[in-house]
């Protein structure tokens, strides 16, 4: 079997030297020169058709520039990136029909109904509106939205409703592969139970096979069958989190993921913790 994704030897970097229309002393190109930021730094991974496969890292790891590359929303500079056995880069198109994409801004117009937003999502697909429109209300529906929000404007709707109706877009398309960048960054706690509920029953009844970017340790041990650590666009571990967890584990001792993250990054997931 193909695996849904491969990475091998992924590098990205963004900011390079400035160029110049002409001739210029070396005192003014070193004032032009922009940093280089490594974002993803000789990456490798493999991810399996229908595994929920976790990217562990804090604020500015790595993980959304991942995401981005899978996505075929950036190109790396080095390395190769597969998708169900095709080149992200040499054939992107055929990489876009199968993947959707969800980040942390939901991306909808806020003013017109998820019923509206979807339609008019239906529409970029390609689809026939009045075939859609009895199957938008479907998925809503089995997503948790009550009928009669399907129809009111989005910005009187909870970030965790948003999310979900997010996530109904997705399934228009059939994905076989989703992307998650931090589906549940400053959800509350009920609106973030609920969206990872959506997420294990569209993995269990769909088998979509889906990456999930976190800073969040519990959200990774409770959803994904395995999960990497990145850390300054580095992968440090891969493995399931009873795997992570022995790699730390002391005396018999049972480590917790924090644990496991403070050991291999010198870093705390927690704000407020001394990184």
């Amino acid at each position: 079997m193909v695996p849904a994704i491969t990475a091998r030897n992924v590098y990205k970097q963004f900011g390079k030297m400035g160029t110049f229309l002409w001739e210029q002393n070396i005192k003014a190109a070193a004032n032009r020169e922009k940093p280089v930021v490594v974002a993803v730094d000789h990456v490798s991974f493999e991810v399996e058709e229908g595994e929920i496969f976790g990217v562990l890292g804090s604020n500015g790891s790595g993980k959304s520039t991942l995401i981005r590359l899978i996505a075929t929303l950036l190109f790396p500079d080095k390395g190769d990136i597969n998708v169900f056995g095709y080149d992200a880069v040499r054939q992107p198109v055929e990489v876009q029909k199968m993947i959707n994409r969800i980040s942390v801004q939901a991306g909808f117009f806020k003013k017109i109904s998820p019923m509206e937003n979807l339609l008019f999502s239906a529409r970029l697909y390609g689809m026939d509106v009045r075939e859609t429109r009895t199957r938008v209300e479907e998925i809503l529906l089995r997503l948790g939205l009550e009928k009669r929000a399907i129809y009111k404007p989005m910005d009187e709707m909870s970030r965790g409703m948003q999310q979900r109706a997010a996530i109904a877009r997705t399934l228009l398309s059939r994905p076989r592969l989703l992307l998650l960048d931090e589906p549940t960054a400053g959800l509350d706690p009920r609106s973030k139970r609920e969206v990872q509920e959506v997420i294990r029953e569209l993995n269990h009844d769909s088998g979509t096979t889906i990456l999930l970017t976190t800073h969040d340790m519990m959200e990774a041990e409770n959803l994904c069958d395995r999960f990497a650590i990145i850390d300054s666009g580095k992968i440090v571990a891969l493995d399931t989190p009873q795997g992570l967890r022995e790699i730390v584990s002391q005396n018999g001792s049972r480590a917790t993921l924090e644990d496991v993250f403070l050991e291999l990054t010198g870093k705390s997931l927690v704000k407020g913790k001394v990184n």
